[in-house]
């Protein structure tokens, strides 16, 4: 008998704890600009969401878009701003990033879900309010911070059998729209699903030591002594602090993995060992 079937075979076996461990379990996925390479690659991850969802799972997901938005703004000469590292999101920028992320993007996602059997639903936090935003900085222009997230609307598209897919988007309470941050959009989600995991897809291997191990499991302490000490720096930050921030508001844990590894999702949620770096409130 072929080997290669046997192990496929050995493999289900071993997920069946996994499957009955998260069934109707919500899991909000941020996937990153960075982390959704090629065609192949984005095929690849739709065909993991599918499979989530035909085992009782209730995949989110909250995409970015920031190499997108980059080359539409050099091809449309549309010059940026910086304030401390941050792009200032004036008028016309915000149009170009409504376009890419709402247009482009969330549709290319939708779509590769489609593709493979699922049903996705392509939407922004803009739409049913599902996300109000107060200005997080009047300096960087229409950059919001998440105050108010509704997710009945994602509670309604998950009885229906349909996947949401959620551009980074929030609505003004005086009718602005608001560029948000994915990690933080994605946070804000899970926490308001109270989602038993938060699968944060960037384009390295998770939290590293200094050595440059992956450190697979971390409290909100040792997270908290890690950027004391300069251990977490840089990019790895703010998703940090997405994650102790989802932890502390309910969602049960969050894990920061390669969106480049094929199969990412599952080895995270239907193997014994997991990838990245998952964090716990204790």
């Amino acid at each position: 008998m072929n080997r290669d079937w046997i192990a496929t075979a050995r493999t289900l076996s071993e997920a069946l704890p996994y499957l009955q461990r998260y069934d109707d379990a919500i899991v909000v996925i941020k996937l990153g600009g960075h982390a959704m390479g090629s065609d192949e690659t984005l095929d690849t991850f739709a065909r993991d969401i599918v499979l989530m969802r035909q085992v009782g799972i209730n995949p989110v997901i909250v995409h970015g878009g920031g190499p997108m938005i980059n080359t539409m703004l050099e091809k449309l000469g549309i010059k940026s701003d910086f304030v401390n590292g941050k792009r200032v999101t004036d008028e016309a920028t915000m149009e170009v990033v409504e376009m890419v992320l709402s247009g482009r993007v969330n549709k290319k996602i939708a779509q590769a879900i489609n593709n493979q059997g699922g049903q996705a639903v392509g939407l922004s936090g803009k739409d049913a309010n599902l996300m109000v935003c107060d200005q997080t900085n009047p300096d960087l222009g229409l950059v919001g911070t998440p105050k108010m997230v509704n997710p009945d609307v994602l509670k309604t598209l998950f009885d229906n059998d349909l996947i949401p897919v959620i551009a980074p988007l929030g609505a003004g309470k005086n009718g602005e729209t608001y560029n948000v941050n994915g990690d933080t959009a994605a946070g804000a989600i899970a926490a308001a699903l109270k989602a038993d995991r938060l699968l944060l897809l960037t384009d390295v291997d998770g939290v590293k030591n200094l050595k440059g191990d992956v450190l697979t499991e971390l409290t909100s302490d040792q997270i908290i002594n890690l950027t004391k000490d300069g251990v977490i720096a840089g990019g790895m930050i703010p998703k940090t602090e997405t994650a102790l921030k989802a932890v502390e508001n309910g969602v049960r844990a969050v894990v920061i993995l390669d969106g480049r590894t094929p199969n990412a999702c599952l080895l995270e949620l239907f193997t014994e060992h997991g990838v990245g770096s998952l964090i716990r409130k204790e």
